[in-house]
């Protein structure tokens, strides 16, 4: 039985579609920069969001990863604003984050299962953690929004990290800051490579859950446990029997 559990939170236990690279939301996009003094055509905002991106993960110290530096974004809007003249406060940039995320969710919900696998952990002893590839301007309102946030012991975003899965110093950022024993630890995710391959490297159990928005698998799966339907309900009966 272990005692820590790390989940990804995309394809595991969200259910998400966006579309980021939409030409209708950048030009919609351009127009709330320029509505704001800022003035921008979509291609060439969005042009310069992928530059600015690239250039944030080349400032993070190389200390903090090995082969996968995660941005913080906020920066990029605050830059976007400011390369045209306009100040902007980090609140401005994570209201024009959060905008921009609206534009691009087509459906976001939870998977049927989260909120009784969550009590099997609990009512087991377990402690529930989140380890995510993702921007807190954009995730942390949606946890809320979806009502697990206080589900958490913990939620370590890799935005705040500056590191990203399957990084093994992501996973070591949790097993430190909370002096974690990786044999009692086990994460669950839906991504052969950043959840499962970079839990078993950093030595972590892992339980995989092929979901309608894993990649496809194209080399070894090194998960301890696999549910190929994707299914949370059979989690549960996995780890505990029920």
């Amino acid at each position: 039985m272990y005692k820590n559990y790390l989940f990804d939170l995309y394809g595991t236990l969200v259910d998400i579609n966006t579309d980021e690279w939409c030409d209708e939301i950048w030009d919609r996009m351009a127009l709330i920069y320029t509505l704001s003094g800022a003035p921008y055509t979509g291609k060439e905002l969005h042009e310069n969001y992928d530059r600015l991106v690239q250039e944030e993960k080349k400032k993070i110290p190389k200390s903090k990863y090995t082969t996968t530096p995660e941005p913080l974004v906020e920066n990029v809007f605050i830059t976007l604003y400011e390369q045209k003249g306009v100040s902007c406060d980090r609140e401005t940039a994570a209201y024009t984050g959060r905008v921009f995320r609206a534009l691009s969710i087509k459906f976001i919900r939870l998977y049927d299962g989260v909120h009784e696998l969550f009590k099997a952990i609990r009512d087991n002893g377990g402690r529930i953690f989140l380890l995510s590839n993702a921007q807190r301007i954009f995730t942390e309102p949606e946890i809320r929004m979806l009502g697990i946030y206080d589900e958490f012991d913990y939620v370590m975003i890799s935005s705040d990290e500056g590191v990203a899965k399957p990084d093994r110093k992501f996973y070591e950022c949790m097993l430190n800051r909370f002096d974690l024993d990786p044999k009692e630890t086990i994460m669950i995710g839906n991504d052969y490579i950043t959840d499962i391959k970079g839990s078993y490297e950093a030595g972590i159990d892992s339980l995989y859950l092929d979901t309608d928005i894993s990649p496809e698998i194209k080399g070894e799966l090194l998960a301890k446990y696999k549910i190929m339907s994707g299914s949370l309900i059979e989690a549960r009966k996995v780890l505990f029997g029920e």
